[in-house]
């Protein structure tokens, strides 16, 4: 199934086609990079509504059914620029600690329901968005990231993993930082 989550009917439709959910686990994101004097209105806009507005828009169509059922695991991916923020990426940034406090937020408002919230922040990991990076830039990644490598999708994905199981029934509202170090 595929949707634009920054469309709340889309996101919408996505979470309804899914059916009964016990894990929602909000992965979209994307980057328009620039210093944020010449940043276009629109490179703003599209980061914060598909970064932040597709996890309102899932998190909102699933929260229903999980609080019926009095279960369920929410995990949202934000990132360590979230947490620290990086020259050129104020959307970015803007976009991923909006999903913290977001997550935060919810995890209250869900916690007597028995649905979990909680954020993965991954460091850099190897994938398309950090390939394109300069080798300068990877190198300065590298030298600051105290386990010295970029981390893998499989290790955010074992976060998620761990998160969405029973072994974490007594954590919501965290954020799980999976960056080798880098955010310490």
């Amino acid at each position: 199934m595929q949707a634009d989550v920054s469309q709340p009917e889309d996101a919408a439709r996505l979470v309804e086609e899914a059916g009964d959910l016990d894990i929602l686990v909000n992965n979209a994101g994307l980057t328009r990079d620039g210093l944020i004097a010449r940043m276009p209105d629109e490179d703003w806009r599209v980061v914060i509504d598909t970064n932040l507005g597709g996890v309102f828009y899932t998190c909102r169509a699933a929260a229903r059914s999980m609080m019926r059922k009095r279960a369920g695991s929410i995990v949202n991916i934000t990132s360590v620029v979230g947490v620290h923020g990086n020259p050129g990426q104020t959307n970015y940034a803007a976009s991923k600690a909006g999903i913290i406090g977001f997550s935060k937020s919810l995890a209250r408002e869900l916690a007597s329901r028995n649905v979990r919230v909680n954020a993965v922040a991954p460091g850099y990991v190897q994938t398309a968005l950090t390939d394109v990076l300069p080798e300068q830039a990877q190198k300065a990644i590298l030298d600051n990231t105290p386990l010295q490598r970029m981390g893998t999708p499989e290790d955010v994905a074992c976060a998620v993993r761990f998160l969405c199981s029973d072994e974490a029934s007594f954590i919501t509202g965290e954020v799980l930082l999976v960056d080798g170090g880098l955010g310490m």
